[in-house]
């Protein structure tokens, strides 16, 4: 009963979050019922392809939650989260491989295609367990959050902070992007893990197998809003506001000013690599290109367009930005990173606190005038 009031003392008062949870709840419902009730030719029919492209949408989204959570409630500019969101797939494409068996292009039971042709004779130590399911979903939060781990003790120990510590966010990504290129990782190489058959027993070209994925996505995804709404309301969220605006101050009141940046940071991590996990099944493939500094980037752009610290926000902008890269990669291809860095003007120009920021405005806005013609029409009767 306990937890269940904390939940609900942490959404009380959020009517973004409430709505963007009604929204998600919503298409997880309705939008697989639109694909198996209604026929092709209907108009409200979805097609498969569709639903697999708003369930990498809504992995996105998560990766965008991540970064919000660090970024607007902490004030650490991590240009390197696409690494943890690409670890994490790599976990998922690791199970993926060991599923195929005899079922690859060579036939070897344990190998995967890539191992036989570069001629590896045994399957290398990293790679055991992976054919368990359980063992890999643990990889998928144990991984990225012992990387976290480990650079945030480091650099928040060392008080890093600032630009500085954005741009080793930065080199980290950059680093593991050169690392997975190379064949004697182990990892694929630059072709990266695909070709991938089933999940735990499911073909992943089955319709139903794609709708349970997406479904597992967007149920992911609104537990990891909750999850981070109950930080950011909690004590250790009020501590983290206050060393996202005062850090000095904090440290001297006392406060374990790195350990609570190393806490938040590492929940980040984790809910970044979960992303990324839901990601590479429904998209059917993982390589280095993932770690490519430039994604991480992206995800910047997506939560200030969304609007910084608001959480919800961030799913807003990533959705959005997503559905119009879709958009204009098909219709207007060659100009779509120059509408990308437009955007990204325009909302820091015009937009400082993203499209939620900038609603909030308004709706403030009309209810001050509202409020001052009342006030006059009240002064004027009497």
């Amino acid at each position: 009963m306990q937890s269940k009031s904390f939940v609900l003392s942490a959404m009380r008062g959020d009517k973004g979050g409430q709505l963007t949870i009604l929204a998600l709840l919503a298409a997880v419902i309705f939008v697989p019922l639109a694909n198996t009730m209604l026929p092709s030719g209907h108009p409200l029919h979805v097609e498969t392809f569709t639903i697999s492209l708003m369930g990498k949408y809504l992995s996105y989204a998560m990766l965008a939650l991540a970064l919000d959570l660090v970024w607007g409630y902490l004030g650490i500019l991590s240009l390197g989260h696409g690494a943890f969101f690409a670890i994490g797939g790599y976990a998922m494409g690791m199970y993926l491989m060991r599923q195929i068996g005899d079922r690859g292009v060579y036939g070897d039971p344990i190998l995967p295609d890539f191992m036989v042709f570069l001629d590896w004779k045994e399957l290398p130590w990293f790679w055991m367990g992976f054919d368990q399911f359980w063992f890999a979903m643990l990889m998928v939060v144990l991984v990225p959050g012992v990387l976290a781990y480990i650079f945030g003790h480091l650099a928040f120990r060392s008080r890093v902070s600032g630009v500085y510590l954005s741009i080793m966010t930065q080199a980290l990504t950059y680093a593991l992007m050169l690392a997975f290129f190379r064949n004697e990782m182990g990892f694929g190489g630059n072709n990266g893990l695909t070709d991938f058959k089933d999940i735990l027993g499911f073909s992943l070209q089955s319709d139903a197998t794609k709708i349970g994925l997406f479904i597992c996505t967007g149920i992911a995804l609104i537990i990891s809003y909750v999850v981070c709404r109950m930080v950011v309301t909690s004590r250790l969220g009020r501590v983290a506001l206050a060393i996202r605006d005062t850090e000095s101050r904090t440290r001297f009141m006392g406060y374990d000013v790195d350990g609570i940046k190393l806490g938040v940071f590492v929940l980040s991590a984790v809910i970044a690599g979960i992303a990324g996990a839901l990601y590479v099944p429904q998209v059917g493939i993982i390589n280095p290109g993932e770690f490519a500094p430039l994604n991480s980037i992206e995800v910047v752009v997506w939560v200030a367009l969304g609007g910084r610290a608001t959480l919800f926000g961030a799913i807003v902008g990533a959705l959005i930005i997503n559905y119009a890269k879709s958009w204009f990669t098909v219709e207007f291809p060659e100009v779509w990173l120059f509408a990308l860095g437009g955007l990204f003007v325009l909302s820091t120009m015009y937009f400082p606190k993203g499209v939620i920021g900038f609603v909030n405005q308004q709706v403030d806005g009309v209810r001050k005038r509202s409020a001052n013609k009342s006030a006059k029409s009240k002064e004027a009767t009497a």
